[in-house]
C-alpha cells in the first residue's frame, strides 16, 4: 500500500502563474538565478535561491539566506500572489515538452514510508545537501520545491487522472523555455477518496528527481517529532510534496561527462589507452545510439566509443550502466577519476543541454567530453527495487517540474 495525503495548496493566481513559477532550484548557479529573476520581483527564485537579493559573496547555506527566502515567500502570501485552497485536494501537474506529454498527481508523500523502504531510492545523499533543502523548509514550514516520484502504471489511476484533466485547468501556461504547465485541482470528496483507494494496491513508490528534497523530509520530521510532546503522527510535518507519474510517461536524457584534462597523457597515448576497453571509431555520431556506445570529443573531434566485450559484468544491474561503465573501464584508470563525486577535474552536463555544450566546453575549459545514452526508468526501478544505488549522475529528468506551482504548507 502507498499512502498519500490530499492538502490545501498554495498556488498562484492564475493571471500571475507564469511569472511566479520557477526552474528548481538546483538547476541554476546562482548567477543565473540572479539573471533570471533580475526584472521579476514576483519570481519564485526568491524563494528557492534567495542568495540572489543579498550580496554575491554570501554564504549560500547562512542563515541570512534561509531568513530571506521565508521573508519572500511571507511577502508572496501576503501580496495575494500566492493563495491557499479551502479544501484538502489532490493536483494534477501536466508537462508538455514538444510531443511528449506527462501527467502526475502532486500529493503529500509519507515519511514514514520513506523511512521503512516502501518509497525507494537509487542514489545515495551528501549530508551537506540534506542539511541545506532541511534548514529551508524548517525555516519556511513549507515544501517549496517538489520531488518527482514514480509507480508502475495503473490503468486505473490513469483513469482517474483522465477524468479530472477533462474539466477546464486551474492555469496554462508556457514557460520561457517552451515547456507547457498544466494544472488542475481535484477537491471533492469522491475524487478525493477514490485517488487514495486506488494507490493503495502501488507496492512501491520511487524516487526519480529528488533524492536530497526527500531525504530533506525525513530530517524535518524528526526535527519537528522532537520539538512536540503531543506528536500523534497526522501532523503536516509527517508527509511531503511530491508529483507521482506513471513509469511509462517519464523521459529520461543522457547525463554526460567533461574532464579538464587528459591526465599527463599526449592526446595519441591517450586514445590507445581507450580503445584498451573500447572499440574506438572516428568521426563517429556524437548522440550515442544506443546502451554501451559513448560519443567521446576531444581536440575538435567526435568519436564514438562501444565498451568491448568482456570489459563488464552484464548480470550486475549497477555496473553494466553506462556510466560505471565509462568510470570503471576510462574514467578511473585512464583519466585518474577515482572519486567523481568530490574530483574536481570532471564536471556534468544535462542532456537537455545537448552535445553542443560539451563541445563548447572543451573549447572553453575542458578537454575531453563523453555523452551518454539514457538508462532507463525499468533501470532505475530495478535497482532501487534490489536496494543498491546508481552511479553519481545518472539520470537527468526532462522536462522539469516547476517551483512555486503547488506549495505545500507545514502549518495547514
Amino acid at each position: 500500500m502507498s499512502e498519500i495525503r490530499p492538502f490545501r495548496g498554495l498556488r498562484p493566481r492564475p493571471d500571475r502563474v507564469e511569472k511566479v513559477a520557477s526552474p528548481p532550484y538546483d538547476v541554476l548557479s546562482s548567477d543565473e538565478a540572479r539573471e533570471m529573476a533580475r526584472s521579476n520581483p514576483q519570481s519564485f527564485l526568491h524563494v528557492v535561491k534567495a542568495e540572489i537579493d543579498l550580496p554575491a559573496d554570501v554564504d549560500v547555506h547562512s542563515e541570512a539566506v534561509y531568513a530571506k527566502s521565508a521573508e519572500n515567500y511571507r511577502k508572496l502570501i501576503k501580496d495575494g500572489l500566492l493563495v491557499q485552497d479551502a479544501e484538502p485536494a489532490f493536483y494534477v501537474y501536466e508537462l508538455r515538452m514538444g510531443e511528449h506529454v506527462q501527467r502526475g498527481l502532486v500529493v503529500g508523500a509519507s515519511v514514514d514510508e520513506y523511512e521503512s523502504g516502501r518509497i525507494k531510492k537509487h542514489e545515495f545523499t551528501r549530508r551537506d545537501k540534506e542539511d541545506d533543502r532541511a534548514r529551508h523548509v524548517e525555516i519556511l514550514r513549507a515544501n517549496a520545491g517538489p520531488v518527482l516520484f514514480t509507480y508502475r502504471a495503473r490503468a486505473e489511476i490513469r483513469e482517474l487522472v483522465a477524468g479530472i484533466c477533462a474539466a477546464e485547468p486551474a492555469f496554462d501556461f508556457v514557460a520561457a523555455d517552451g515547456v507547457g504547465h498544466r494544472l488542475w485541482v481535484a477537491d471533492d470528496r469522491e475524487t478525493v477518496s477514490a485517488i487514495r483507494k486506488a494507490f493503495e494496491p502501488v507496492e512501491a513508490l520511487y524516487v526519480a528527481d529528488g533524492h536530497h528534497r526527500t531525504a530533506s523530509a525525513f530530517r524535518v520530521r524528526n526535527i519537528l517529532r522532537d520539538k512536540n510532546p503531543d506528536h500523534k503522527g497526522e501532523e503536516a510535518y509527517n508527509f511531503f510534496l511530491a508529483v507521482l507519474f506513471p513509469d511509462d510517461e517519464l523521459r529520461i536524457m543522457g547525463y554526460h561527462r567533461v574532464v579538464r584534462d587528459l591526465n599527463g597523457l599526449e592526446p595519441e597515448a591517450f586514445l590507445e589507452r581507450v580503445a584498451e576497453k573500447f572499440e574506438l571509431r572516428p568521426d563517429g555520431p556524437a548522440e550515442p545510439a544506443a546502451a554501451r556506445h559513448f560519443g567521446m570529443y576531444t581536440d575538435g573531434r567526435w568519436y564514438e566509443l562501444v565498451a568491448r566485450e568482456g570489459s563488464f559484468p552484464k548480470d550486475d544491474p549497477v555496473r553494466s550502466l553506462d556510466a560505471a561503465i565509462l568510470q570503471e573501464n576510462l574514467l578511473a584508470p585512464v583519466l585518474g577519476i577515482a572519486d567523481p563525486r568530490s574530483d574536481e577535474r570532471i564536471d556534468f552536463v544535462g542532456g537537455i543541454r545537448g552535445t553542443p555544450e560539451l563541445e563548447r566546453r572543451c573549447r572553453c575549459d575542458m578537454r575531453v567530453a563523453f555523452a551518454l545514452h539514457p538508462v532507463s526508468v525499468a533501470q532505475l526501478m530495478a535497482i532501487a527495487d534490489a536496494g543498491a544505488v546508481m552511479p553519481p549522475k545518472s539520470t537527468w529528468f526532462e522536462p522539469k517540474l516547476r517551483s512555486g506551482v503547488v506549495v505545500r504548507s507545514l502549518d495547514d
